[in-house]
């Protein structure tokens, strides 16, 4: 495993793209570490679960965030987190990948109007991997 990758992709903002994070997160290991598998899980909890836990959270997906080599986010549904991965991940020069289905949602201006994204627009699920293997190699 060269890369040690972190996924973004919405948890409490909505887990309707649960199944592409999923394929994503498979297809990656196949090759390189996720740091966050966690987020393809269809059983995980999408509800607050305290200051205290949340913090928690913070904690260690701060702490996976520095420790990664490459940020990969599907945001295709919007999330506050996410965007807060990104911004974070910017922050200390991790590089940064944005997945979206341009059939059904538009990006945010403050991501799309940023030159440190690579932001990569799909049509069909398919068109994500080869983009993938450009990336990982």
């Amino acid at each position: 495993m060269d890369k040690k990758v972190y996924f973004a992709g919405s948890i409490r903002g909505g887990r309707v793209d649960g199944a592409i994070y999923q394929r994503i997160i498979a297809y990656i290991q196949r090759t390189d570490e996720v740091l966050t598998e966690h987020v393809g899980d269809p059983d995980l909890s999408v509800s607050e679960q305290g200051r205290a836990k949340d913090a928690l959270i913070y904690d260690q997906d701060t702490a996976w965030l520095r420790a990664s080599d490459v940020l990969i986010a599907e945001c295709t549904c919007p999330s506050l987190g996410v965007g807060y991965e990104l911004a974070y991940a910017e922050r200390f020069d991790i590089p940064c990948h944005i997945f979206y289905d341009r059939t059904k949602t538009q990006l945010s201006a403050m991501l799309t109007g940023n030159p440190y994204y690579s932001i990569h627009p799909y049509a069909d699920p398919e068109e994500i991997f080869p983009i993938l293997d450009g990336i990982l190699a």
